[in-house]
Parts: C-alpha cells; structure tokens; sequence
C-alpha cells in the first residue's frame, strides 16, 4: 500500500472506529463518569465524559495496524504507546475521582520522561547545546504540552478546532517528504478520530466529553509528533502550528501566578473562557480558533517550502501577530 494510501486508510479507519466506540461507550460513561456542571464549567447539564477512551484507543490500535505489528518503527513507538496508555488511564481515575496534584503530575513526568529518554542519543534540536540540557527542555515541554491540551479542553469542539488542523497539517507535511512516516501516520489516526469524535461533541448539543482520558494523552501525542517536526529541521513550523494553544494558555498561567492564584486549580480566566464570558458563542469561538490555526498551519507550510532562516523570522511574526489578534479580540467584550 502506498503512503498516501496508507495515511488516508489511517484517517478514515479512526474515524469510524471513534464514532462506533464512541456510541457504544455512550452508557457506560453516563452511568460512571458524569461531569456535573460547577462554577468553572462552561456546559449547563450533567454530561458524560470520558470519550477520549474511544479517540486513544482507536488512534493506537489504527497506526499500529498501519505500520505493521512487527516493524522496527512500531517497536520504536512502545515507550510512547505505554507512556500514552498509563496517561490515559490516569485521566480516566481522575475523571472519575479527582487525584491529588503531585501524584498526578508525577506520574506524567515518569510518563513523558521515559518517551524522552529512550530517544535516539543522536536526535537533537539545538546540536550545540549538551544533550542532558536539551532532553531536559524536552521534559518540561513535553509535560507543558500534556497538559496545556487538557486546560484548554474547556468547550466543545476546541480540542477538535485545534487537533484536527494540526493533525491534517502534519500527516500532509509527512506525504511531501518534511516527516517520517510514524509520526505522519499517528497524526492521521489521531485527526481521523477527532473527526469520528466531533459529531458526539457538537457545542450546544454535546453528548459526551473527552474527560483527562483523552486531553492528557492527545497532548503527549501531538507534542511527540511535532518534536519529530522539529528534529527533521522544522522548528519554527513545530512552533506555528500549536501557536494559539501555547499562547492561550502559557499567557494565562503567567497571569495567574503573577495574581498569586492557585494555577493548579480548575478556573475560567483562559482567553476562549473569557470570550464567551464577553459575548462570544462558543461556536464563534471554536470556529475564530479553527480559522486561525488553518492561517497557522499555512504558514508552517510556507516555513517548510522556503527553508530560510530570514522567512521563518518573518513568518513566525506573523504567526504571533495572528494568535495576538485573536487574543485581544476574545478579551474585549463583543461589539
């Protein structure tokens, strides 16, 4: 099977399989893992959660299916499939019965940790820096990136406004030569699978949420896909296409901690929270967040095809200039 068919059987593969599992888990989730509305939901009804079982497991098992169960490239993707597994499971406990802080952060740094320590010692970013200095980069990043998807997990549709063009951007970039191929096909998977999520998640009419159990994990999956990016040469577009989440949420940790206000702690100050707070229906504001991170995805592109240091300065101007537009129009009440 050729690549291009390989990645599109990937797709369609997963997001059939989200669908199917997704509804068949619909009244188990009711029955253990409702989200009850509190101070800090955005939803107004008692809601299962806990759909990212479905988008994980059909995302692990399609890739695995695609690559072929005994390939040198799926047993090289062992530590990152156990690491996304435990990951999930502890979202699943917590979506259930909240764990406390440390325990849980600890566990995805064991998790996230491993997957940075069994990469290959001749990958690296930034040659000139000393690898324990960039591996432990990496594992500060890597744990940012788990969880930034799950602060950021807060209406519906945005994990899918987010995951959808990032994914289709790198499978695409994979199929022109920019990625390898497991990152391109676990990025197809997980895009097929957001989509086969999205019908169950429709804002206004949610079935069903992702819980931890898909938010966490769904973030060890993107940061490792877009580190491949990076290792291939990419930077700046592994830094464009995350562009909005990286901003949103990082800008709101740092205002948050220069309040002095426990950050740990679930809240609705993230500027797509104070939109809607501002006007904004969450449709508006899934829908500004997908337009952006296409313009963000094309300008990752364009960072690929050119190559050049001096465009890649420039593009990631805009790319800054594009996610600060968005933010300031989320924070200021809507005209």
């Amino acid at each position: 099977m050729g690549t291009s068919l390989t990645a599109l059987f990937a797709f369609m593969s997963a997001a059939v399989g989200c669908a199917v599992l997704t509804w068949a888990l619909m009244p188990l989730l009711a029955r253990y893992a409702l989200a009850r509305p509190n101070a800090r939901s955005s939803h107004k009804i008692p809601t299962p959660q806990g759909a990212g079982i479905a988008v994980i497991a059909t995302t692990l098992v399609v890739t695995t299916l695609a690559l072929g169960t005994t390939t040198p490239a799926l047993l090289a993707l062992l530590p990152l499939f156990a690491a996304a597994i435990i990951i999930a499971i502890v979202g699943a406990i917590d979506d259930i019965r909240p764990i406390p802080v440390l325990p849980r952060f600890t566990l995805q740094a064991l998790c996230v940790g491993a997957v940075v320590l069994t990469l290959p010692s001749d990958q690296q970013i930034i040659p000139v820096l000393p690898l324990w200095f960039e591996r432990a980069a990496l594992l500060i990043g890597g744990l940012w990136f788990v969880n930034l998807v799950n602060f950021m997990d807060g209406l519906d549709w945005m994990t899918v406004a987010e995951g959808v063009p990032v994914t289709a951007a790198l499978a695409v970039f994979g199929l022109l030569g920019a990625l390898t191929q497991s990152p391109m096909l676990i990025a197809a998977a997980l895009g097929g699978a957001l989509v086969g999520f999205a019908p169950f998640n429709r804002p206004g009419a949610a079935k069903v949420f992702l819980g931890d159990v898909g938010s966490l994990p769904i973030g060890l999956l993107l940061g490792w896909c877009l580190l491949q990016l990076a290792l291939q040469g990419h930077v700046t577009a592994a830094l464009l296409l995350p562009l909005y989440y990286l901003a949103d949420s990082t800008l709101t940790l740092l205002r948050r901690m220069l309040r002095r206000e426990p950050f740990w702690l679930a809240h609705r100050s993230h500027f797509y929270q104070r939109a809607t707070d501002n006007g904004f229906s969450v449709r508006e504001v899934v829908g500004l967040v997908l337009l952006t991170n296409l313009a963000l995805a094309l300008l990752a592109g364009v960072s690929i095809a050119l190559s050049s240091i001096a465009a890649d300065g420039v593009l990631l101007a805009v790319g800054v200039a594009v996610v600060a537009a968005l933010l300031m129009r989320f924070a200021r009440r809507k005209a």
